[in-house]
């Protein structure tokens, strides 16, 4: 598995990551969760990042991606940028 394509939720603290999550975890949508809160540009885009190559992103970030469940909201992963929550729609 060398590409993936994710979604992705980045805020500056772990405590906003978990309520995010919590949020998710009873229904609400990560799409619009992005939207509304992550700090990152892809924010506009729902959090989507495309699909991208093994090796691209920062090495927590890129660990949880190739190794986490597939469509799970993964999270919080602590980088140098914030605390992400992840959602992973496949690898190939």
């Amino acid at each position: 598995m060398n590409k993936a394509c994710a979604q992705h939720i980045l805020v500056k603290t772990e405590k906003e990551c978990l309520e995010i999550k919590s949020k998710i975890d009873k229904g609400a949508d990560f799409g619009q969760m992005a939207k509304r809160h992550s700090t990152c540009p892809s924010g506009k885009r729902g959090g989507d990042l495309g699909e991208f190559n093994k090796g691209d992103m920062v090495k927590a970030f890129d660990d949880a991606v190739f190794k986490g469940e597939l469509l799970k909201v993964l999270g919080p992963i602590r980088t140098k940028f914030g605390f992400h929550l992840i959602k992973v729609l496949y690898r190939s």
